[in-house]
């Protein structure tokens, strides 16, 4: 009798492949806050199911990058200045979480890889217009995964898991908001080093308050920014 081949446990499966792209397209900005995403339309750019495709909008959801709506579908999550509150009072809380359960339980294979990313993302070019303080594609990656190495730390999967999804979340707002890198008495590397020393340090309350307090003056640089563009579409509609 001949046996079936197994299928390799660790290869992805076509869900996790189109969640992965779309999650990636909506993160770069090729889908806008609120737009409708329809089937049609996705089947084809990301070569899948629409089972594939529905499993993979229904992780999207629970990330909460993508909402479901009745009758609808699914739409990409829309900004607001009052989420953006909400939203930086979660990981205030949170991520910083995370980080203390990492610097209390990582081991010093986390802290080579926490120090690795800090390292490319210092050596990653900052602005692709350092006039108008718009990021580099480059140095907005190797952000992300500089955060996301010093949160891998943490044993506790679910404080990990949901953490990382505000991540997601804010870096919405972030992509969608720019630019952001105008606030010229802003030291953003310098802010990066000091979470990274503290972190290695294992000083979790000092860390801690780094962590929050770089949350806290990006969510202030985003609001401004959304306000902003609020007040002008509101000039936009009102017959001068």
């Amino acid at each position: 009798m001949t046996s079936r081949p197994r299928r390799n446990a660790g290869a992805p499966t076509r869900a996790g492949i189109a969640y992965s792209k779309l999650r990636e397209d909506i993160l770069g900005g090729r889908f806008t806050p609120g737009q409708q995403l329809r089937f049609a339309e996705m089947v084809d750019l990301y070569q899948c199911s629409i089972g594939a495709l529905r499993e993979a909008l229904h992780l999207l959801a629970s990330t909460g990058l993508v909402e479901s709506e009745a009758q609808l579908g699914f739409r990409v999550v829309s900004v607001s200045a009052d989420d953006l509150v909400d939203l930086t009072t979660a990981r205030s809380e949170i991520e910083v979480l995370a980080l203390k359960y990492a610097i209390r339980d990582g081991d010093v294979n986390w802290e080579a890889k926490a120090v690795a990313a800090h390292h490319l993302l210092e050596r990653a070019p900052q602005f692709s217009d350092a006039e108008k303080g718009i990021f580099t594609e480059e140095w907005a990656v190797a952000h992300a995964a500089f955060h996301q190495a010093l949160l891998n730390g943490c044993s506790n999967r679910r404080i990990l898991s949901t953490a990382l999804s505000l991540r997601d979340s804010a870096e919405l707002y972030r992509r969608w908001s720019v630019p952001l890198g105008h606030d010229l008495g802003r030291n953003i590397a310098g802010e990066h080093r000091a979470i990274l020393d503290a972190t290695i340090r294992r000083d979790r309350d000092e860390a801690g308050k780094l962590l929050a307090s770089h949350i806290q003056h990006t969510t202030k640089s985003l609001l401004t920014v959304l306000q902003n563009e609020s007040s002008s579409k509101e000039k936009v509609a009102t017959p001068s």
